[in-house]
């Protein structure tokens, strides 16, 4: 199992961070030693003191696959869930600004919570997805898949075209705006329309 993550997905995202709006998807790889399930607590790393929040709408590759085509790439996936794409912010700007790759700020030992995963078929438009994290209770970032720069299908077609897929690998699709800087007690709750997924602590 891989994590295929994908940057710069919403507009509102890149123009906050002051990066521009990609022409083809921005993608980077998570090991699988990233993922953190069943709500366990995320522990804030030593190594970093801007650990930043980024929810993302997660679909679970069902089968193998590469050089998929856009229109056949929808069987690709039966499942979506949600994500964290947890990022060491510092590190990251720090790499950015020498032109080195920015792993380690985002790959390290679990950096990717996910939730339970639901059937895509439950959903009657999967381009008016809502989703939204909570932080305490208050709603810190809210997104809408019909805002993604890059659909589901265009992903995992770009993505097949490089990266063979394989049952159980896992795509984040993107983060809408209001990324920012988690703390020890905070709780992160994550909501797939109106259905809570996420729901754990920061320690």
């Amino acid at each position: 199992m891989k994590i295929i993550a994908v940057g710069r997905n919403y507009a509102d995202h890149a123009k906050e961070l002051n990066n521009s709006v990609p022409d083809s998807p921005v993608i980077f790889l998570k090991p699988d030693t990233a993922v953190l399930k069943d709500n366990k607590p995320f522990y804030l790393p030593d190594f970093s003191e801007e650990i930043h929040h980024e929810i993302e709408i997660v679909i679970k590759i069902s089968k193998e696959g590469k050089h998929i085509s856009p229109k056949f790439a929808l069987n690709y996936y039966e499942e979506i869930g949600l994500g964290i794409d947890f990022t060491a912010r510092d590190i990251q700007q720090k790499h950015k600004e020498k032109g080195l790759p920015w792993e380690l700020a985002k790959a390290f030992d679990h950096s990717a919570p996910i939730s339970r995963f639901v059937k895509k078929s439950d959903f009657i438009d999967l381009y008016q997805i809502q989703f939204r994290l909570d932080i305490n209770g208050k709603t810190k970032q809210a997104g809408n898949t019909k805002d993604m720069i890059f659909s589901f299908e265009q992903l995992i077609a770009f993505i097949s075209q490089y990266i063979t897929l394989k049952k159980g690998d896992l795509i984040f699709t993107g983060t809408p705006a209001g990324v920012g800087k988690v703390a020890i007690g905070d709780k992160l709750t994550g909501y797939l329309e109106n259905e809570k997924l996420l729901d754990f602590e920061i320690k």
